[in-house]
């Protein structure tokens, strides 16, 4: 469970951000001696919904995490026609494209529909897949070089760091909670990540992924752990609508280089450049009527696809609108004899039909406003999560619930507040 609760933690948190719709910017950027100095081009995503996670696939090609057809799925933005296209179709949903060093290929993580979350290999001319790391949770990641990946993965509640040689399929942990953050330093064979063991003050640290020795560099702006490298001396990372710069052994601290709410930027998350320094990729929510841009529409090239059905979701929705008509019968036919619910993470507020007929037949009694309202919905597996807006006797509550299906019923429901 504990599991599973951290994977819906980070894929729920990126739904709820499509909520506020994320985007992937392009700027151009420049440097000269210690100052930055940015140039807004482009709107890359232009999409409601989920875009996140971009990387530079070549001088040609940026890759992000873009949904579609109610799931997230590998965008290719091609910057010479201002067009974009789809590497895969999968069942399950692809995050964090990247390309793989020595390789036309690209990789992913993918979170299947039965639940499994593995970091996969794609093509690129026919988006064929194959699984890399077969035994890990990988949740965030970065290539080394072309056989050796480091990754942040998923181990029970915590996050943390192992190095991946896939040659021999050999894994070695060298650190415990970490963040998402990993980025080749330039000019060095190190790769920096996020250190969280002091929840006051993030650490910035390098990792040699030859023999695991990890040394301090900086600390983060509090509570941020997006960032990435300029050159081997000069970080930039993002708060609100803010960017700022840090040039090690020169700046005493963080200093900012810009505002980016002129073009309806804020919440700045992820941050990539390209490998001459020149062009900066990044993610922030965008306020309505911002600025999309001078560049037109984005060309969309998509092949027929079939759509997908969710049975799980069905019956769930059906669930929901029996509960807002107040059709008892309706409502728990969609539930097994031995329905357990609880509050998260292990309080059992109920077991079995009988007890929880009587309980929502008394609830459905005495509230006569009672209404709910989903307003973000993923499934997993055979889970279906959905943020729920409940009004109840003149107070509106904000929830999440986890619904798990079993032979075609729900068997258990976890509520969180």
């Amino acid at each position: 469970m504990k599991h599973f609760i951290l994977s819906i933690c980070l894929l729920f948190s990126a739904t709820l951000l499509a909520q506020e719709n994320t985007e992937v910017y392009l700027f151009d950027l420049s440097k000269e001696a210690n100052n930055i100095a940015l140039k807004y081009q482009k709107n890359l995503s232009k999409n409601d919904g989920y875009d996140n996670q971009p990387s530079f696939y070549n001088d040609r090609y940026i890759l992000f995490a873009s949904s579609r057809n109610e799931q997230t799925d590998i965008a290719k933005y091609d910057q010479r026609y201002n067009s974009r296209t789809w590497l895969n179709y999968t069942a399950g949903g692809e995050y964090s494209p990247q390309p793989i060093p020595d390789s036309d290929a690209v990789s992913a993580v993918r979170l299947d529909k039965d639940g499994k979350q593995r970091l996969y290999r794609y093509s690129w001319s026919n988006g064929e897949s194959q699984e890399l790391i077969k035994d890990l949770m990988v949740a965030y990641y970065t290539w080394f070089d072309k056989n050796t990946i480091v990754s942040a993965v998923i181990e029970g509640e915590d996050l943390n760091l192992y190095v991946t040689n896939i040659l021999d399929g050999k894994s070695r942990k060298y650190a415990t909670n970490v963040g998402r953050s990993f980025h080749k330093i330039p000019g060095t064979n190190l790769i920096s990540y996020i250190s969280k063991t002091n929840d006051k003050e993030w650490e910035i640290r390098s990792l040699n992924p030859k023999n695991g020795v990890t040394k301090l560099i900086a600390y983060t702006i509090k509570g941020v752990e997006d960032l990435c490298w300029v050159d081997n001396r000069t970080l930039i990372s993002g708060n609100g609508s803010d960017l700022y710069k840090l040039t090690l052994k020169k700046d005493l601290n963080w200093k900012k280089i810009a505002n980016l709410s002129e073009y309806g930027i804020n919440a700045i998350t992820r941050l990539n450049l390209d490998s001459s320094k020149t062009k900066l990729l990044l993610v922030g929510n965008t306020s309505k009527g911002a600025d999309t841009g001078e560049n037109g529409e984005i060309e969309e090239i998509e092949p027929e696809d079939p759509d997908l059905i969710s049975d799980f979701e069905t019956i769930v929705q059906k669930q929901l609108d029996a509960y807002n008509s107040k059709d008892v019968e309706t409502f728990m036919a969609q539930f097994s004899d031995d329905i357990q619910l609880y509050n998260y993470p292990n309080e059992l507020l109920s077991q079995g039909k009988t007890q929880m007929r009587k309980d929502y037949l008394a609830w459905f009694n005495r509230t006569p406003d009672l209404k709910a309202k989903v307003t973000d919905r993923i499934v997993i597996g055979n889970k279906v999560i959905d943020k729920e807006h409940v009004t109840a006797n003149g107070k509106l509550f904000k929830t999440v619930a986890i619904y798990e299906i079993t032979n075609g019923l729900i068997s258990k429901v976890t509520f969180m507040q």
